[in-house]
Formats: C-alpha cells, structure tokens, sequence
C-alpha cells in the first residue's frame, strides 16, 4: 500500500514538506489494513484503538438508537479520518459502530503513536491542529444545520460542501446523515430537480 496520500494530505495541512527521515518514522507509526465492506473498524462498546486515514475506499459512523433506528454520525472517503475521537483520546468505550461501506484500505495509528509522531514531526503537529480546528467548525456548522435549516436546505448543504458523498453513499445513508427520512429525501430530490 502506498503512503503518497497520507504524506501528501499531511504536507497540504500543515504547509510543511516532510524529510525522508520523517517520512520512514510516519511509515513505522501506521499499520496497513485491507477492509471488506461491511467489515466493522469498531463496534460499540470497545475502546477506539485507532484512528484510520482512508486511501481508498469509504465508511460511515453511527450509532443504533433504541428503537433500532441507525443515525449517522459522519461519513469519510478517500483522504479522511475515522475514528471515534472521544474512545481515541479517552479510551472509553465507544458508543459507535464504524462500517466501511465500500471496499477499503485504510492506514491504523494508535494514540500513542500518534502523539509519538506529534512531539517529534512538526508536521504532523500542525496537521492534528489543523484537523482540530476544520473539525471543530464542521461540527458547529452541523449542530446549526440539524437545529436550523429544513430538509431542502440541509440537502441542498450537502451536496456543495460534499458532492461526492451523494454519488458514494445510498440514499438512506445520506438521509440518516441529515436527520431525515429517506422519503423525505426522496421528495427533496425530486423537488430540486425540478428547480
């Protein structure tokens, strides 16, 4: 498996060019894995052992509310992260079931490796900042989108800030996602359509 994406997504965050050197220490940090779809990352209730970066393919977090219903968390493709952050940095149980849903193969950092490659590849350090604070905006932009806006303004949001997650996930994941349901969705599709 090759690392290029992961290299080249660490240099574009953190505006840094990685040594060689440094290169061979983030190649010894990760563990290569082969995912099948529908193969679970993490199930709820084990402790979140590491962070994945997706080379290729694609997954989804979510969790099973009581009723049985499934609610997605967050969705990830090529060149993402998943991983349950709270069970990573608390090593709590998770409360979240992660699934690829294509295909997939991903690169596996535990914490402590992680926060190895923090103190010692200035890089990384600034990517980790840089995901905290994107990531940070993101959730407070999703918060105000599932309090705020209707079905159409939710989905009409969706597709201009991840377009690709409509041509890679089913329609009831990207339902899910959105708070609504697939016929809900079904119905703003077609309402957008005919805009």
């Amino acid at each position: 498996m090759t690392y290029t994406a992961l290299f080249e997504y660490i240099e574009s965050k953190s505006t840094l060019k990685l040594s060689d050197l440094e290169k061979e220490q983030i190649r010894k940090a990760f563990k290569e894995r082969h995912l099948r779809k529908r193969q679970y990352l993490l199930q709820e209730g084990e402790v979140c052992k590491y962070m994945a970066f997706i080379v290729k393919g694609a997954g989804r977090m979510y969790a099973i509310k009581a009723n049985s219903q499934e609610t997605i968390i967050r969705l990830a493709i090529e060149s993402w992260w998943l991983g349950d952050y709270e069970s990573y940095n608390l090593q709590t149980p998770s409360l979240y079931y992660i699934e690829m849903t294509e295909d997939s193969d991903v690169l596996l950092i535990t914490n402590e490796r992680m926060q190895d490659l923090i103190k010692t590849v200035p890089a990384v350090d600034l990517m980790v900042r840089e995901i905290d604070r994107k990531g940070a905006i993101a959730t407070q932009k999703r918060i105000h989108s599932s309090i705020s806006l209707d079905a159409e303004e939710r989905y009409e949001q969706i597709t201009k800030t991840y377009p690709d997650f409509i041509k890679r996930f089913p329609q009831s994941m990207i339902a899910s996602y959105l708070g609504i349901s697939a016929e809900t969705l079904s119905r703003v599709r077609k309402k957008t359509l005919y805009k």
